[in-house]
């Protein structure tokens, strides 16, 4: 409602605002000032991945000698003050302010509340205009004024109607600004330094991979998805992108490691700050506000990978139903592998050719910072066809005698055995038989991994014995033990598996 009431500015034209404060700004050759001006100097970027961007801009300013005023605008209009670093040659700084109270149509109505304005209403039928002095009550919900004795709201009927300002409210701004006050001992143009932080600056990483099962490899592409939300633009700027989560004090989310089955151990050859990678991008490049900008950093084809289907089952799982296991692409980042790079966090959106030979989307997975020689496994989603359904075949207590049994299929890690305890909870034993059902309707067979989870307790019950198993097991760990299981083509398939445990 506000920003249709307000069709012009009147006696303070919104030309002269924009060039109040900013005497940097170019104009055009009518004078008029030039929209995409800007008062920044040599800008360079440093963006993080978490919101989080370092800015620092060399601008040469004109300071008097002594005690003086210079205000910076086109700065981030989510600037952290608290983050700025100022530096000029001969110069000190006393003070410094943050203006982002921007002008906008609603903010100087707000502003407005309690001083007199002018009404010019435009008569539809005979385009005759008149002029009313109004005084501004209120703008919760809506416009309230009043004329003389009368209240009236302003509303949102399309009728013309024009607000006038005698002038602009102090504080408000056109552009984020900075305002500093100095102190020089020498007047004289010169280079200015400011440094600081701000949100509203962050990248991803995207990556769109064709996946060709015939063939078991993948042609990848990385691209470098670029925000900004500072409510500047930032023109000509030397951009540099780290991957890497730099504390905080807490401000930023951090990514997990999604999807990687092992952590590489290769190093990429690529520039490092610290224990971050660097991701410059080529050329000068200019960050306009509210855009999403993307810039390719990766381009690798024919990388193996293949297609796994895997389920984790949880201990005493007992389906009602069969559940579609899991369809997952395995691949690795190592050199020898073709893609020979360090993933910076993102989404990694997979893509299959159907008969035509058109790439269809079958899927996306979040991975998080990834060093090269990882191995990745990235679900893409339910398999259609493939089913496991898990059922507890069989459960009862045995005794003692019966436990110290099957003692030779204690599962060990790292050659160490249990330890022995005095004290002990109450001799009680359990036989799990565990049935899981595998289903394929495709017409290929299938190996589909499966994983029994669950099979650790604590110290008291770190004993879990495998005492039956149609299928060899791998023990992962303590808890997990996977199962690689072929199921026949437009088949079925039922394996049971026995453990003994303490629970």
């Amino acid at each position: 409602m506000i920003q249709r009431a307000i069709t012009a500015m009147g006696a303070v034209s919104l030309a002269a605002l924009l060039a109040t404060g900013a005497a940097a700004q170019s104009t055009s050759a009518q004078g008029v000032p030039d929209p995409d001006a800007s008062a920044q100097g040599d800008v360079s970027l440093t963006i993080y991945n978490d919101d989080l961007a370092l800015v620092q801009d060399v601008r040469r300013i004109d300071i008097a000698g002594g005690k003086s005023r210079v205000e910076f605008p086109d700065v981030s209009a989510v600037i952290r003050p608290e983050t700025l670093s100022f530096a000029a040659a001969d110069t000190t700084i006393i003070e410094q302010n943050f203006d982002y109270d921007l002008l906008t149509p609603s903010k100087l109505m707000e502003k407005a509340v309690g001083q007199m304005v002018t009404l010019l209403r435009t008569n539809p039928a005979t385009g005759a205009e008149t002029r009313e002095r109004a005084k501004v009550l209120s703008v919760a919900g809506g416009v309230v004024i009043q004329i003389g004795d009368r209240i009236e709201v302003l509303r949102d009927d399309g009728l013309p109607v024009r607000v006038i300002f005698d002038r602009v409210p102090p504080g408000l701004r056109a552009r984020p600004t900075l305002s500093v006050n100095l102190d020089s001992t020498r007047g004289g143009a010169r280079p200015v330094s400011l440094r600081y932080l701000t949100g509203g600056l962050g990248w991803s990483a995207d990556y769109v991979a064709l996946y060709n099962e015939a063939a078991g490899t993948i042609d990848m592409q990385g691209w470098v998805t670029l925000t900004n939300n500072t409510g500047t633009t930032f023109r000509n700027a030397d951009t540099v992108l780290v991957a890497g989560n730099p504390n905080d004090n807490g401000r930023g989310g951090g990514y997990g490691q999604r999807g990687m089955t092992r952590a590489g151990t290769e190093a990429a050859d690529r520039e490092r700050l610290g224990d971050f990678y660097l991701y410059p991008i080529a050329g000068r490049t200019t960050v306009a506000n509210a855009q999403t900008k993307q810039v390719s950093f990766l381009d690798a084809q024919a990388v193996p990978a293949r297609k796994i289907y895997a389920i984790t089952v949880g201990w005493q799982q007992n389906d009602e139903q069969p559940r579609n296991v899991e369809s997952r692409i395995a691949f690795s980042t190592s050199r020898d592998q073709g893609l020979g790079d360090a993933l910076p966090a993102g989404t990694v959106r997979f893509y299959q050719r159907d008969r035509e030979g058109t790439p269809q989307f079958i899927g996306e997975k979040g991975i998080g910072h990834t060093p090269m020689g990882s191995e990745l496994s990235l679900v893409t989603g339910d398999a259609f066809d493939i089913t496991v359904k898990a059922e507890i075949e069989k459960r009862e207590t045995i005794t003692s005698e019966e436990w110290e049994k099957s003692v030779r299929y204690r599962i060990t890690e790292n050659g160490k055995t249990t330890t022995t305890v005095e004290v002990e909870r109450p001799k009680t034993f359990y036989r799990t038989t565990m049935r899981y059902t595998l289903t394929n309707a495709r017409a290929a067979p299938s190996e589909v991994e499966l994983t029994q989870a669950g099979l650790m307790r604590g110290w008291w019950g770190d004993d879990t014995r495998v005492t039956l198993e149609d299928v060899k097991g791998e023990q992962l760990n303590a808890d997990r033990r996977k199962y690689r299981v072929v199921v026949p083509a437009t088949g079925e398939r039922v394996i049971r598996v026995t453990y003994e445990t303490r629970y």
